[in-house]
């Protein structure tokens, strides 16, 4: 199950890798060129900038809505799973599950606070240096690398078992963290990049584990990991407080504190409780 996911969320990155060049050229782009005007000008320059991709992305989400809405979906039948033990409880009583949804929310937080402050964090004269439109364009080196890094974990959960490769990818992030936050110059920025690759197989693999063994709570179970994803707006809020106070490339710990659990999940959390 997890390398399936695995598999399918690989084509989820593609958009992911992508987007940041179409944005940094159309917005980021547009802010620069305008960058000469100051005061109210360059609030309005700023302003009209984000007018039409956010109107085409509008435009887009209306299309997608109304394709599904004539899509005709597999109806999922609960009473189709093998029942068991604790059929007659919720999905909060499988600690495996609840330690996942944990996982899902320092996975997407991590990933998140990474990824909207990697312009910030290639800005700074001390890694790269770059202007924001640059900086952009490198954005999609981290969206690109979950994008590989899923088809090859795909292959490799055919063999390996999931939760030592998530342990070991989670692992990787937390090293190549902390040599991004300690480093500088060309090794800071390629190693914060290289985080994309080991995000890859996470929340793949952290969903497919979490929900193993539910039987008839199996819906109930994804409905409660699909919610712990706001994490992904709650750990930015926090690594944006310590970036405030002690500086952009100390706040980074915060995401690795976030790898730590998912290696903690990855090791032992995953395992159904007899």
């Amino acid at each position: 199950a997890s390398s399936r996911l695995t598999l399918t969320q690989a084509f989820n990155s593609f958009g992911t890798t992508i987007a940041p060049m179409i944005g940094g050229a159309l917005i980021l782009g547009a802010v620069t060129v305008d960058s000469t005007l100051s005061g109210e000008d360059l609030k309005q320059a700023k302003a009209q900038a984000v007018q039409i991709p956010y109107v085409a992305l509008a435009a887009a989400l209306l299309l997608l809505a109304a394709v599904f809405a004539f899509l005709k979906l597999p109806v999922i039948v609960d009473e189709a799973l093998p029942a068991t033990e604790k059929d007659s409880g919720s999905a909060w009583q499988y600690k495996h599950l609840v330690l996942g949804a944990v996982g899902i929310f320092v996975y997407v937080g991590g990933e998140v606070a990474i990824g909207s402050l990697l312009v910030n964090f290639l800005g700074l004269p001390e890694v790269a240096g770059m202007v924001e439109k640059d900086a952009a364009n490198y954005v999609s080196y981290y969206w690109g690398g979950a994008m590989i890094g899923r088809f090859i974990g795909s292959a490799v959960m055919q063999k390996v078992p999931a939760g030592q490769v998530l342990a070991f990818c989670a692992a990787g992030s937390v090293a190549l963290i902390l040599l991004a936050v300690f480093s500088s110059g060309a090794v800071a920025m390629w190693a914060i990049l290289a985080v994309g690759l080991c995000n890859s197989v996470m929340f793949p693999t952290i969903f497919s584990l979490a929900v193993t063994g539910l039987g008839r709570h199996t819906s109930q179970g994804s409905s409660i990991l699909c919610m712990a994803i706001v994490g992904g707006a709650l750990v930015p809020l926090a690594q944006g407080f310590l970036a405030d106070s002690l500086g952009l490339q100390l706040s980074f710990l915060v995401p690795v504190l976030c790898y730590l659990y998912i290696v903690f999940y990855g090791l032992k959390g995953h395992k159904i409780a007899a």
